[in-house]
């Protein structure tokens, strides 16, 4: 009961964190879970089932006020749920059990948050860039006249380093967005970027589920704790100082990324 206890509080402070900044799930939850002796592949797998239930809700209320772009979510589908599966054989048919994978598991994980990390200390300069106009320079003009090929190339990242990491499908799919798709509007991205987040977490969290890498009980007690914490932060969040909230998740992120690669 307990240990129940503790995992519920751990849910409810990323939900909190989640509802406060919009981001944080899989970059918090991951690092948390193995801190309080988790198994690296079981927080991963269960974090991505975690991620798929509690970012639906937000996808519900984009489809109702039309914030997404489906074209987008699916040319990046068609590359990131590829790369998942992919990445899922791989490690199912290379390696024995997961401690044999589990060095690829944690390097995956601190180069994710470190993306993550910087893709929420350099936010106001990424937004700076979208709401300008389009550089014209020779990377913006073939990225424009190849915006699909990229956009799946793209997915095709996202989908391998989610699946390896937990980490990523939020904050660093948003950048890539940004990166695309300069015209879309603000909302649009997110929307967008959540509802892709939704579909390439379940395929992720089903296959670790089918090997073994989700705890049920465990995401059980996540979920009750997060639920009621995510609706309490967000309700806080227009109170609270962006400019102070992101580059302290992101320094923290920072920090994470250096003892997951290099300890």
């Amino acid at each position: 009961m307990i240990e129940g206890l503790n995992f519920i509080m751990a849910g409810a402070l990323v939900g909190f964190c989640v509802g406060l900044t919009g981001v944080g799930g899989g970059s918090l939850m991951t690092p948390l879970l193995t801190m309080m002796g988790v198994p690296l592949h079981t927080a991963i797998g269960t974090d991505l089932l975690y991620a798929s239930i509690t970012k639906s809700g937000g996808t519900t209320v984009h489809i109702i006020k039309r914030n997404i772009n489906w074209p987008v979510v699916l040319w990046l589908s068609a590359g990131s749920i590829p790369a998942a599966l992919l990445t899922l054989w791989a490690l199912k048919t290379f390696f024995g059990d997961a401690n044999a994978y589990k060095h690829v598991l944690t390097s995956a994980l601190g180069f994710m948050l470190l993306l993550t990390s910087c893709s929420l200390i350099f936010r106001k300069q990424l937004q700076k860039l979208h709401d300008a106009s389009p550089l014209q320079s020779h990377l913006r003009q073939f990225i424009d006249r190849h915006t699909t090929a990229c956009t799946i190339i793209m997915g095709l990242t996202l989908g391998t380093l989610v699946t390896l990491s937990s980490v990523g499908a939020g904050a660093f799919g948003a950048v890539v967005l940004l990166t695309l798709y300069p015209r879309l509007t603000t909302i649009q991205i997110i929307g967008t970027d959540v509802a892709h987040a939704v579909v390439l977490t379940l395929i992720a969290g089903l296959g670790h589920l089918q090997m073994g890498n989700v705890d049920s009980k465990l995401l059980m007690y996540l979920l009750i704790g997060s639920l009621p914490t995510i609706v309490i932060g967000t309700l806080l969040s227009s109170r609270m100082p962006d400019a102070v909230i992101r580059p302290i998740l992101g320094v923290t992120l920072a920090l994470l990324s250096i003892k997951f690669m290099f300890f």
